[in-house]
């Protein structure tokens, strides 16, 4: 176990992110209670401690053992000290030599207390476990949102380049892709009426089965076949009441995803879309996808009831090309039926199909990491969401892990940089990225596209610039405001709740969107537990 005594209340989520990515192995427990760490450290086998104190500026260092006290007032410049050393009883003492490191802060302004906070903590465990991150101290989901924002302000690529550089000592391999990221997202949007329009997201929380390494609020259809049509119902309501909510708004994307969308019958899944072709204006979408993310949830039948009613893009999801692997995680797929989906896809009109992909899958390699790129490119997708596997506590490949032994976590990086060559070798470029807590390596999601191929949804989704009514058990929405804040109204993930509480759910839509029509208020709401589930939300 790793423990971190904080001098006071705040960043316990980013402190607790950054010092696991140091220790991937160990349970690391935070707090700014000293009582409770000391406990911990008496019945504990604690590996590594870190303390946080906090020190007047220009106060002495008191001759290598500190032991000053956070200041009272959150305000003026002080420094922070932080000291680590290896298990042991708890004490206010240096510990070992060279694990000591401190750093002047404006205590009033948040944004450069954590930054020197982690700054600190970086340079601590990066001399101590001799390893270095890819993205530096940044532990957010959307580190994009840096360039894009600069961006706006007028700032020049080498401001931009120097700032991640120095306040979040992000490597410069990243910040070129954040920048990239940020210049072809910002041009994306640029076309659309981001304060005046709005998107869909509907939400199918099924699936055939359910994956090793997902945590996501999804039940196997098995389950769930005599009520689905319950779901639809309730769903249907719900599809209504954000019509009205939206009305006078322009609806720019919609996506359906899941869980499986097409694990719906032809008949439910056209009812559906029956439904929000009747409530929203279908024909004037700029993008319409649907997650048909199962090979094996894919017929003839119904790609044809999405081509009926205007899908514009469609997401088929192998994971990876071998077969061992599938059958271990439990995708209940093989890799003909990857190939024969997409074919089929393709027969049938579809030309925007998107694929997802997971490096670090349990008994991979970086040679079955560039198999599963050659075999995607001889079926060229117009699209490719490459991801580092993401460990999640309530997942089986977590709760089982001697079952699920991953890929080296030191060959990470090199499997996800050589996806990202082979696919621009396909014609693929970079244009949006999103992180998670624990993912291997420390690394990111990239989503790849041919020129004019780009998922808006998921750039909509990531840069939270505009309102995205969602529905759906497990559904997030996000009410975006003129001056940049956003507030989220999230639905019950589990499927027998949001059926008995739909007129709860309907009514949390009218009190977060009833007044947008007039683009009232503003309100900053972001919670990390909504933020990490929106990842449900994309693919």
């Amino acid at each position: 176990m790793v423990t971190v005594c904080l001098g006071r209340p705040g960043f316990e989520y980013d402190v607790h992110s950054l010092v696991r990515a140091f220790f991937p192995g160990e349970e690391v427990k935070v707090s700014a209670d000293r009582e409770k760490i000391a406990a911990l450290r008496r019945t504990e086998r604690i590996s590594f401690h870190l303390e946080v104190f906090y020190q007047d500026a220009g106060a002495a260092d008191p001759g290598g053992i500190f032991i000053g006290k956070s200041r009272d007032a959150a305000s003026g410049k002080a420094k922070i000290c932080v000291v680590g050393q290896k298990g042991g009883a708890a004490s206010g003492a240096q510990g070992e030599e060279g694990l000591f490191s401190e750093e002047e802060a404006d205590l009033s302004d948040r944004r450069e207390t954590k930054n020197a906070l982690k700054r600190q903590l970086y340079r601590l465990l990066s001399g101590y476990t001799d390893k270095t991150l890819p993205w530096g101290t940044l532990t957010g989901v959307r580190p994009t949102k840096i360039p894009m924002r600069m961006l706006g302000e007028g700032r020049t690529e080498a401001e931009i380049r120097a700032y991640m550089a120095d306040a979040y000592l992000t490597s410069e391999e990243k910040i070129s892709l954040s920048m990239e990221i940020a210049g072809r997202e910002r041009e994306l949007l640029s076309r659309l009426d981001l304060r005046n329009d709005c998107s869909l997201y509907v939400a199918i929380p099924f699936c055939p089965s359910i994956c090793a390494y997902c945590s996501f609020s999804s039940s196997p259809i098995g389950q769930w076949e005599g009520k689905v049509d319950a779901y639809l119902d309730a769903l249907e309501r719900e599809i209504e009441s954000a019509a009205e909510a939206c009305r006078g708004k322009k609806l720019d994307t919609a996506y359906i995803g899941g869980g499986t969308p097409t694990v719906l019958s032809p008949s439910q899944l056209g009812r559906l879309l029956d439904r929000i072709g009747r409530c929203f204006d279908v024909p004037g979408l700029l993008e319409y996808t649907v997650e048909a993310g199962r090979p094996d949830s894919i017929t003839a039948e119904k790609l044809e009831v999405l081509k009926q009613h205007g899908v514009s893009r469609i997401s088929i999801n192998p994971q990876t090309m071998k077969q061992e692997t599938l059958d271990l995680i439990g995708r209940r797929h093989t890799v003909a039926q990857t190939a024969e989906s997409f074919s089929l896809a393709r027969k049938m009109g579809f030309d925007n199909i998107n694929m997802d992909l997971i490096v670090g899958l349990p008994q991979e390699g970086l040679a079955d990491v560039r198999d599963t790129m050659r075999q995607v490119r001889e079926l060229g997708p117009d699209s490719l969401t490459v991801h580092s596997l993401a460990r999640k506590r309530t997942a089986r490949l977590s709760l089982q892990p001697e079952e699920y032994a991953g890929m080296r976590i030191g060959d990470a990086p090199e499997a996800i940089g050589m996806a990202g060559r082979l696919a621009r070798e396909m014609g693929l470029f970079p244009y949006y990225l999103y992180r998670q807590k624990n993912i291997a390596g420390n690394l990111e999601n990239v989503g790849y596209a041919a020129p004019g191929k780009e998922g808006l949804y998921n750039s909509l989704i990531m840069e939270e610039v505009q309102s995205i009514v969602a529905l759906g058990a497990g559904s997030i929405s996000k009410r975006a405001y003129p001056d940049g804040s956003v507030k989220r109204g999230e639905n019950v993930k589990d499927v027998a709740q949001y059926i008995g509480r739909i007129d709860e759910m309907i009514e949390r839509k009218r009190a977060l969107f009833g007044d947008m029509q007039q683009g009232s208020g503003g309100s900053n709401d972001h919670d990390i537990k909504e933020i990490e589930a929106e990842v449900m939300q994309l693919a």
